[in-house]
C-alpha cells in the first residue's frame, strides 16, 4: 500500500517535551486547577509531577486522582492528535500558547487563586503583562451606556491602559471598539476556543482584535461556547485587569460576578450611576452602596489608579482643528479630510477637546463645536 502520510515539510513541528507535559496534566481527569496548583507548588514542573514517587502522590491526593495521573503517561493516541492540532495551530504567526511558568504569562493572573495552567493567545501577548482596566456591563445596554463605554475605554486606552472585556455584545463590545483607538488597545478574553468566535455578530470585531491587540482563551481549541464557561473565565477579566469599571448592569447581571471576583482578588471596583428609574442602574447603584468607586469621568480613574491623564489637547492643533469644524455637525472623516490628516491621528485629539468641554459627540460619530 502507497504511503499516504502528508509530507515531512507540511506536518508542523513537535510540542516540546515541556509543554506536553503542561497539556497532558491540564487533561488528567479529577485534576483541577486547585489541585493542579497544589501540586505545582510541591513539585515546581508537570514533569517532576510525572515523576514523583506513587507513594508521595497518594499523600497529597485522593486515590481516584493518584491513579489517573498514573495513567496519563499511558499511551494515548487522542493525547497525541490533541498535540498536533495545538503544533498546527501554533504554525500561523500571532498566535501563542503560554504555559503557567512561561515569562510572557501575566503576572495578574499568576496571584489568583486558581489560574489557568494554559493560555491560548491571539494577537499581541505583551498587552497582558501591561496595565490594564477591567469594562464591562450590559448585553442589553442602552444607547447611553454603549456610549459611556466606548468613550470611557477610549479616553483610558489614549492614557496608556488595556481595556479588558469580554467579547459580548453590549458594553463589551463597545468597550473592545473605543479600546481600540488609544494606545492601551484591547483584551478580550473569551469563554470559548481562540479558534471559536462567539457571538458570531462580533466576527468583525475578534479579527480586528486579534490584529491590533489580543484575544486570550483558557480553554481547548474547539471548545463551542458552554454557558458555564462563561462566568468562570469572568475571573481572568478581573485577574488580568487593576481594577474593573461596571458601566451599566442589571441586578442580576454577570458583571456583577466579575465585580465581586475583582474584590476577591484585591481589584479595585468602579461604577456609573444613572437613573433611579432604570433598570440597567440597578447593579451599579448596589455596587455603589456596597463601597464601588463613583466614576463620573476618566480622570476619577486615572487619579485613583496612578495612571496618566487623557492626551492634552495639541495648542498648535486646536485653533486649526476648530476652524475646520465650523459650527456645523462634522465626521472625523470629513475632518481629516479638510485638515490633510490621518483619521487615527486625529481622534486623539477630538476625544482630548471633547473631554475639555470644547466638542460634543452626536450620535453616528459626528462631531459639533459646543457653543461658548
Amino acid at each position: 500500500m502507497a504511503d499516504t502520510a502528508p509530507p515531512i515539510e507540511s506536518r508542523p513541528a513537535p510540542l516540546s517535551a515541556a509543554l506536553r507535559d503542561w497539556l497532558r496534566l491540564e487533561r488528567v481527569p479529577g485534576i483541577g486547577l486547585l489541585s493542579a496548583r497544589r501540586l505545582l507548588d510541591q513539585f515546581g514542573t508537570p514533569g517532576a509531577i510525572f515523576r514523583a514517587p506513587p507513594e508521595r502522590l497518594r499523600q497529597l491526593l485522593r486515590p481516584a486522582q493518584a491513579t489517573a495521573l498514573a495513567r496519563a503517561l499511558l499511551p494515548d493516541a487522542a493525547f497525541d492528535a490533541h498535540c498536533d492540532t495545538i503544533a498546527a495551530w501554533l504554525r500561523t504567526p500571532g498566535r501563542h500558547l503560554l504555559a503557567l511558568d512561561d515569562p510572557a504569562y501575566p503576572a495578574g493572573l499568576r496571584q489568583i487563586a486558581d489560574p489557568p495552567l494554559l493560555l491560548y493567545a491571539l494577537g499581541r501577548p505583551a498587552l497582558l503583562a501591561g496595565p490594564a482596566l477591567a469594562v464591562v456591563g450590559s448585553r442589553n445596554a442602552s444607547a447611553q451606556g454603549l456610549l459611556n463605554a466606548e468613550r470611557f475605554a477610549e479616553a483610558l486606552s489614549h492614557a496608556g491602559l488595556t481595556i479588558v472585556s469580554g467579547l459580548a455584545l453590549g458594553i463589551d463590545a463597545a468597550a473592545h471598539r473605543g479600546g481600540l483607538r488609544g494606545a492601551g488597545a484591547t483584551v478580550a478574553v473569551v469563554g470559548t476556543g481562540a479558534d471559536r468566535i462567539y457571538p458570531a455578530r462580533n466576527a468583525a470585531l475578534a479579527r480586528q482584535i486579534a490584529e491590533q491587540g489580543c484575544i486570550v482563551s483558557e480553554y481547548p481549541l474547539g471548545t463551542p461556547p458552554r454557558p458555564e464557561n462563561f462566568p468562570k473565565r469572568n475571573r481572568l477579566i478581573s485577574g488580568l485587569a487593576r481594577g474593573v469599571l461596571v458601566v451599566e448592569a442589571a441586578a442580576g447581571s454577570g458583571s456583577l460576578i466579575t465585580a465581586k471576583l475583582a474584590l476577591d482578588q484585591g481589584r479595585e471596583v468602579y461604577a456609573i450611576p444613572g437613573s433611579i428609574h432604570s433598570v440597567l442602574s440597578k447593579g451599579c447603584h448596589a455596587l455603589l452602596r456596597e463601597g464601588a468607586t463613583l466614576v463620573e469621568s476618566a480622570d476619577d480613574i486615572l487619579g485613583q489608579l496612578g495612571g496618566a491623564a487623557p492626551l492634552p489637547p495639541d495648542a498648535r492643533f486646536v485653533d486649526a482643528l476648530l476652524d475646520a469644524i465650523g459650527y456645523d455637525p462634522v465626521t472625523a472623516d470629513a475632518l481629516a479630510g479638510r485638515l490633510g490628516v490621518g483619521v487615527a491621528e486625529l481622534h486623539g485629539q477630538l476625544l482630548a477637546l471633547e473631554l475639555a468641554g470644547l466638542l460634543e459627540r452626536l450620535p453616528g460619530g459626528i462631531f459639533q463645536r459646543v457653543p461658548g
